[in-house]
């Protein structure tokens, strides 16, 4: 496909820009903000075809609103694992009942989800899911059993989306069910925010001790969740991948007006690597875009990972890099109860130490791409 924007999506692109300057409000928080713009067609664009989505938007004119909201300083999304995870799965592999229950609340910004996907020792080999998922003796619910880890924005879902281990005894990647977990459960979910070197709580650990989902909430049939699971994280890296270079753009941007600031430019090694940091991320941006509309390319997600993540650990080391001495200044008390502020470049360099190992680490991108694209021997696993 040779994807480009037509006159027509520059059109829509104006628009989108329009209402965000006219509808950002800093004083909203971010659930009321994800139903300002579920209501207002925002959410789901694409999907009115089946009639579950707002607005009718093409491919083209999906990645124009998530560019423009990527410049504008509209808050980051509560409701981008629903939307852009959970809702493409759903039409791909979902029932007419699933479809109709899950996707118009997301559409509205009303109902909330998370991804309960790693665990302990199950992180990026996913196949070593422990959390297990047992039938009631009544054949209606599930009750689901372990812990998952680094669960984004669980503190505020409505609901989780959770690889279990249905079949008892079962290894890797057989006996697996994709369940769709309602979060209000007191005394059978617990949420523990994880605090990280950043002084921030992104990412939470959620504890399942007997939760209930219901068995028409499975997603692709029992036994069908290493399947449904492979095809959501397909859906990680679509439009949602060049929205985000317009936040490294920015990013990248700062830390290039940094190195004027500071002289920091006048070094011909460092003058270097912010070209080749503009050049990487430029190249990525034309390869999004020519695999957007592709299909059929199994290494694509992965190579676009390998890229991006990389090029952000080396930005975040080029960061502190121009700021000099100050660069690398902390707390100068240590104890927990002093207060622990970094600056944008300090933050940039330490969260992005972990671009290489969530969503799928280095590692696990190289193998995917040698064994399913370069038909390389498979890696040994343990006894199937």
């Amino acid at each position: 496909m040779e994807f480009g924007f037509t006159s027509g999506d520059e059109v829509f692109r104006v628009e989108v820009r329009g209402w965000l300057d006219a509808h950002i409000d800093a004083r909203q928080d971010r659930r009321s903000w994800e139903r300002t713009l579920g209501s207002a067609g925002w959410i789901g664009l694409g999907w009115a075809e089946g009639g579950y989505g707002n607005r009718t938007a093409s491919l083209t004119q999906q990645v124009a609103w998530a560019e423009e909201y990527a410049r504008s300083s509209a808050p980051p999304r509560s409701g981008h694992i629903g939307e852009n995870l959970l809702a493409p799965t759903l039409l791909a592999h979902g029932t007419d009942e699933q479809k109709a229950r899950f996707l118009p609340p997301i559409a509205a910004g009303a109902e909330l989800w998370c991804q309960g996907y790693s665990e302990p020792g199950a992180g990026s080999d996913l196949a070593g899911v422990r959390t297990k998922a047992e039938l009631d003796p009544d054949g209606r619910t599930y009750r689901v059993t372990g812990q998952k880890i680094w669960t984004s924005l669980a503190h505020e879902a409505d609901w989780c989306f959770v690889l279990a281990r249905t079949e008892p005894g079962s290894r890797r990647h057989h006996g697996l069910s994709f369940l769709l977990v309602p979060m209000d459960q007191p005394g059978r979910i617990e949420v523990r925010p994880i605090r990280q070197m950043t002084g921030t709580s992104e990412f939470n650990e959620v504890f399942f001790d007997g939760a209930r989902a219901r068995v028409e909430h499975v997603v692709g049939g029992e036994g069908e969740g290493w399947r449904v699971a492979m095809s959501l994280l397909g859906f990680e890296r679509g439009v949602s991948t060049l929205a985000q270079q317009i936040g490294f753009a920015q990013e990248l941007g700062r830390v290039l007006r940094t190195a004027v600031e500071t002289g920091a430019a006048d070094d011909p090694v460092v003058r270097d690597l912010l070209v080749r940091q503009w050049a990487e991320l430029r190249t990525m941006r034309w390869n999004a875009l020519r695999t957007l509309g592709s299909s059929g390319d199994a290494g694509a997600p992965s190579v676009a990972k390998l890229l991006w993540a990389g090029w952000h650990q080396r930005l975040g080391e080029l960061a502190v890099r121009v700021r000099g001495v100050e660069g690398g200044v902390g707390p100068v008390d240590w104890s927990p109860s002093a207060p622990y502020e970094l600056d944008a470049a300090q933050h940039l360099f330490l969260f992005s130490r972990a671009d290489t190992i969530y969503g799928g680490s280095d590692q696990v991108q190289r193998t995917i791409i040698a064994e399913r694209v370069l038909g390389l021997p498979r890696e040994p696993k343990g006894a199937a």
